[in-house]
């Protein structure tokens, strides 16, 4: 345990040394916004219930924070699959819900031919990078119902992924639970770190050192900016 704080502290700090220009997105930005998160204990699950984060899918949250979804007009499961399906096609007479596209899948790294339907919907579903669950223990009860829906809504915390990998995610921390497709874990850990610092939400000890173990392969990552 000593050794793996002793690493991501000195990792963190190697990546500040090697950033060249002030304010550059290309050089330690994943690994120093690690480091800037608290590192607390879990807090207790109690009064934790998917309501506490707002309706499902909602459009009614904080644009200012939900950016360019909130108040759009669309539900939030719908603009996620428009942004991230290729060649997503509308319903027939809607200008919000997907009827069908093809996913590349960020985390197993398969290719999916989606169509909405009773039977086949639930093959495509939309992970919260944190999960809520992982948030609630992790900060925030500490925030208010709007900022809790925000959180369940903005575009940085959601991804349109295969609906198995989903599910076995569940409410999973980067210590529990890692894409499959190792090429894109960097990326899923730097999604993490950049919500959990929006929303002033902590790492457990155990969470941070995975972050750690995965950004060692990665020097340099930057954080997603949307």
């Amino acid at each position: 345990m000593v050794l793996l704080v002793a690493a991501a502290l000195v990792l963190v700090g190697v990546y500040r040394r090697t950033a060249p220009d002030e304010g550059s997105t290309a050089y330690g930005q994943a690994a120093e916004a690690l480091g800037q998160l608290p590192v607390k204990g879990r807090a207790p699950m109690t009064g934790y219930a998917r309501e506490q984060f707002g309706s499902a899918w909602d459009d009614d949250s904080d644009p200012a924070l939900t950016r360019p979804w909130g108040h759009n007009g669309c539900g939030t499961r719908d603009d996620a699959l428009a942004r991230d399906l290729v060649g997503a096609k509308l319903k027939s007479g809607s200008r919000c819900v997907v009827a069908s596209g093809t996913l590349h899948d960020p985390y197993t790294g398969r290719t999916i031919t989606w169509k909405r339907g009773r039977d086949t919907s639930a093959v495509v579903q939309i992970d919260h990078v944190v999960a809520l669950a992982n948030a609630w223990v992790t900060g925030a009860q500490q925030l208010s119902m709007d900022q809790r829906q925000a959180l369940a809504n903005d575009p940085l915390n959601l991804l349109a992924v295969e609906g198995k990998a989903n599910q076995q995610k569940s409410a999973g921390d980067a210590a529990t639970w890692l894409p499959p497709n190792k090429s894109y874990r960097c990326d899923y850990v730097s999604r993490q770190i950049v919500v959990k610092k929006k929303y002033h939400l902590w790492v457990t000890s155990a969470e941070r050192n995975a972050m750690v173990r995965v950004l060692s392969t990665c020097p340099n990552h930057p954080l997603p900016a949307r």
